[in-house]
């Protein structure tokens, strides 16, 4: 049990710190603007993504979330994962920034697995 805890909360806090900080600090960068407008999207794409990520990582976080809220921020996420990995493979047609998002999907597996894992143990 303890080894899924670890397992769990690495994985969420690596999700949290690379979905939900830092797009956070950096959406209205210039950088982060022209990779959105490079991938073919609106501008106000970034911004609207920012707000998503930031809430799907808050209800990931956060312990008293129901699970159903939960579900739906791993869906989220998962969307968004395979999605950034077809934009990259579609417009730069390079494979190393399309297998980022499916690293980045593997470690989502990993927090959903080990939440359903820990939801389903007796609790003490």
């Amino acid at each position: 049990m303890k080894s899924t805890k670890i397992i769990f909360w690495t994985t969420t806090i690596i999700i949290f710190l690379f979905e939900g900080v830092m797009p956070a600090f950096t959406f209205n960068s210039p950088e982060a603007k022209e990779g959105i407008r490079h991938l073919g999207y609106p501008e106000y794409f970034g911004g609207l993504l920012m707000v998503f990520k930031v809430i799907g990582v808050l209800l990931l976080i956060i312990p008293k979330v129901p699970a159903r809220a939960k579900e739906w921020a791993y869906a989220g996420f998962t969307f968004d994962f395979l999605f950034a990995g077809l934009s990259y493979y579609c417009v730069d047609e390079q494979v190393f920034f399309a297998f980022m998002p499916l690293i980045f999907l593997a470690i989502l597996a990993a927090s959903y697995f080990s939440y359903h894992k820990l939801q389903a143990a007796p609790q003490v």
